[in-house]
């Protein structure tokens, strides 16, 4: 009797687990990320489809560009608000950007050098950031990616409901345009391709919302400190670009960081985690 019931428990015990699960895995609704299940009624993040997401960043920029540029140009209705924004910077006394411009200005290099970081940085560091998450991030890519997109939409009705000039249109010659007085290919906004972009969007400013973009994501995930370090400096030095290239106000920048939050609170509510708190790798799911 001692003996069969041995081997009856013995049978039970080598017995394989229902569903072809392994002794020595878990079940697999615990298998969706290194971090346990997703939440209930979170969305999980897909593997990204490289012809599907250049194809996606391709369109939504031109949409972005078309609608944008496509904003009437309400030149008194933002001249009107630039004074606005320019007193209320006053008594908030951070009323600075002219000087800033100004002296900037006057060290020819470093201006010059500041008007092609403005022109290209802004597009070339953003799709590399977006790069590197599509291959090292990629469970946490489809998160940040909307995080951009939900940024770069909101900013649209910025522009739409809140024309802007930026400082260097500004009557009274208290501004310098670095791009015309310089004569570099810069922004799109001034000098022969101003015809063709929309002079009074400045509010928010893009180039804070992606470049802290850019920062977070960089000072986040990556490991070395010097990365973290050039993370958290690259917005800074964004910032120092516009206002110096009469581009921005310190105000469009709040407005810029303003656009982000909501990027990131979008992405939080429909994948229940910030995109640098979610897995890595994106979960296995077994079928």
């Amino acid at each position: 009797m001692g003996e069969a019931t041995a081997r009856t428990l013995e049978g039970r015990t080598a017995a394989p687990p229902p569903n072809g699960e392994s002794a020595d895995r878990p079940p697999a609704d615990r298998r969706l990320s290194p971090r346990g299940p997703s939440p209930r009624g979170r969305r999980s993040p897909r593997r990204p489809r490289l012809w599907f997401e250049v194809l996606l960043i391709g369109v939504s920029y031109w949409v972005y560009s078309l609608v944008r540029n496509a904003v009437p140009e309400q030149k008194a209705q933002a001249l009107r608000n630039a004074d606005w924004i320019w007193g209320a910077e006053h008594t908030l006394r951070i009323a600075v950007e002219d000087t800033v411009n100004r002296a900037v200005n006057s060290v020819t290099w470093l201006v010059v050098g500041m008007n092609y970081y403005y022109a290209t940085l802004h597009f070339v560091l953003t799709i590399g950031v977006l790069v590197w998450l599509y291959r090292w991030h990629p469970g946490r890519y489809a998160a940040a990616r909307l995080v951009l997109f939900a940024t770069t939409g909101v900013a649209l009705l910025g522009y739409y409901l809140f024309p802007l000039a930026p400082p260097r249109l500004m009557p009274g010659g208290d501004f310098v345009d670095t791009v015309v007085v310089h004569h570099t290919w810069g922004s799109m906004a001034s000098g022969n391709l101003a015809d063709v972009s929309n002079q009074y969007a400045a509010m928010p400013s893009m180039h804070i919302g992606w470049s802290v973009w850019c920062g977070v994501m960089i000072a986040v995930l990556v490991r070395p400190v010097w990365g973290k370090v050039l993370g958290v400096l690259y917005p800074v030095a964004t910032l120092v670009v516009i206002v110096s290239t009469a581009n921005h106000f310190w105000l469009d920048a709040v407005g810029g960081l303003l656009c982000l939050g909501f990027g990131f609170g979008l992405s939080y509510v429909w994948y229940g985690a910030f995109p640098y708190r979610l897995a890595r790798r994106v979960p296995v799911v077994d079928r």
